[in-house]
């Protein structure tokens, strides 16, 4: 509790020195400029004990880098949540840099030795000082005994231990805030935090980057000219991760990428093609897809790393975000109206027009400009407003999409100026509509929802017996009921004594009810099994 109270002074004080506490207050709370200057007044002794931070960061950036790693990690992550933060806030967010002082490299040895019990000079032939530091982890080129160059990520010492007392705080705070300040309820500060301790529990076990890193390779092998490194999974653990080494050209260095002669225009078209094709067809893409993630390699392949944060689409959110997008590329702005009102995003108490009418004050402005005109945040930022208005709840996984898609706008428009991300999406979109859609699809749908109830099909006998038995319980407890006086005890239930007229009618029509049933799943067993064989064909 003193601690947490302690902690709190530190966030205030310093966020009140850097500036960032009357952004908080306007941009996340709402706050009046009166009540921002009364705030900052009462806070304004606590000064001297916050820190100073980097001057050239934006306010709440430059606090966050302040208070210390996990405070930049917390950053990071609230920067992928505009629908809480607020777009502008969520912006200066992305300007935290996670680049700490590495650690000893003693003890980066001592944790790969106890790790993967072996000795760092007996797994590989050289070992090399750390060539990166983050909150989290630090990264060290090294080689292995066969030759091949590998990355090493090592876990800090006593991680876990330093994020489970600010994350203490952090949920002190956010309570504090729901008690005291009611604009703050709208944002949910303990669910965001909540949010951020899951990730870094994530992050913390670096097994699951490792196997995140797997999958993504897996999905995406499919694209020429585009590679994930290779997982060296004997040599993972849960404090360290070994994949292969990426040389190359920083995705960010536009120059010399121009210099080397490669072609960026097919590039940005490429690592665009790669983001929405996993999200739609695999329900899985790279949530952390930024320049500092991404290297070009001499003869061109774009090579994605860092698989720390990835995001997860399922069938129906798949459906749902393609429906949607479809309606905005051919302005059809009631069809995707109807898509929110079909998936449940949208309530039916709100006027469907009234609904299709706003996201078309969205949807038009784009329509007939350049692409370097449009700003995909400000499209964000308005569709947060008009879902905000009509009561949409947040869907986090199509926040983070959403977020994401921005980030790898920005990369690919860094590559190519002109880049025009509808153009890019409309022939996915479409393709997958074709694919999902259509009559093969329904198709396929029903083989699967046939292969699925036939499982049942062991099961049908106990089944038969559990409603039989409530069946007739239900009638012979309502029986006795009308049969004895309420003051008198009633007799226990025999399940072999006889059974009531209605009780043997209701057990003779469920048991010939799921026997027609079990009839029927064979069948449909059977023809999904011929469906399958001829599909294959």
């Amino acid at each position: 509790m003193f601690s947490d109270l302690f902690r709190l002074v530190r966030i205030a004080a310093t966020l009140r020195r850097t500036g960032g506490l009357s952004v908080l207050l306007g941009d996340a709370y709402g706050f009046s400029m009166g009540q921002r200057r009364v705030i900052n007044a009462v806070l304004w002794p606590l000064i001297p004990f916050g820190a100073r931070g980097d001057q050239s960061l934006p306010p709440v950036a430059r606090a966050a880098s302040a208070l210390g790693p996990s405070h930049v990690k917390f950053g990071q992550v609230l920067s992928t949540r505009p629908d809480i933060a607020g777009e502008a806030l969520s912006t200066d967010l992305r300007h935290l840099q996670d680049k700490l002082p590495p650690f000893d490299m003693a003890l980066a040895r001592k944790t790969i030795e106890k790790e993967l019990e072996a000795p760092v000079d007996t797994l590989f032939a050289e070992f090399d000082p750390p060539i990166a530091a983050a909150s989290i982890a630090q990264v060290h080129r090294a080689v292995l005994k066969d030759g091949r160059v590998v990355a090493v990520k090592v876990l800090r010492p006593n991680i876990e231990r330093a994020f489970a007392r600010d994350i203490s705080a952090f949920y002190f705070v956010a309570r504090l805030l729901e008690r005291l300040v009611k604009k703050s309820k709208r944002l949910k500060p303990v669910e965001v935090v909540r949010h951020f301790e899951g990730v870094v529990t994530r992050e913390m076990d670096l097994r699951t980057e490792a196997a995140a890193g797997s999958e993504y390779a897996q999905i995406t092998e499919r694209f020429e000219g585009f590679r994930t490194p290779t997982m060296i999974w004997e040599h993972c653990s849960r404090r360290v991760l070994v994949s292969g080494w990426v040389e190359g050209t920083r995705l960010g260095d536009v120059p010399a990428l121009r210099a080397a002669g490669h072609d960026l225009e097919q590039m940005a078209q490429r690592i665009m093609a790669v983001f929405i094709n996993t999200a739609l067809h695999d329900g899985y893409f790279h949530a952390d897809m930024h320049q500092g993630n991404m290297k070009v390699e001499a003869d061109g392949t774009v090579v994605a790393y860092d698989f720390g944060i990835m995001g997860r689409l399922d069938a129906k959110s798949r459906r749902v975000y393609a429906e949607i997008l479809f309606a905005y590329l051919n302005r059809d702005y009631r069809r995707g109206a109807q898509a929110h009102f079909d998936a449940g995003y949208v309530s039916r108490e709100h006027d469907l027009e009234q609904f299709a009418q706003a996201l078309r004050s969205i949807g038009e402005p784009i329509f007939g400009r350049d692409a370097a005109s449009i700003s995909m945040a400000r499209l964000l930022q308005q569709l947060f407003d008009v879902t905000e208005r009509f009561g949409m709840e947040t869907r986090p996984e199509l926040i983070l999409l959403q977020r994401s898609m921005v980030v790898v706008e920005g990369v690919v428009r860094s590559l190519d100026p002109d880049f025009n991300m509808w153009h890019a999406a409309r022939p996915v979109v479409e393709g997958w509509m074709k694919a999902n859609l259509g009559p093969a699809a329904i198709a396929r749908d029903l083989g699967t929802a046939a292969l699925r109830l036939s499982r049942l099909g062991p099961q049908l006998p106990d089944l038969a017996d559990k409603l039989v038995a409530m069946a007739t319980d239900e009638d012979y407890a309502a029986a006795q009921s009308l049969r004895s006086p309420p003051h008198r005890s009633q007799p226990p239930y025999n399940r072999h004594a006889p059974r009531t007229g209605i009780g043997r009618w209701v057990a003779f029509g469920l048991a010939c009810t799921l026997l027609g049933a079990a009839g029927a799943f064979v069948a449909i067993e059977g023809m999904a099994g011929v469906y399958a064989l001829f599909g294959a064909q």
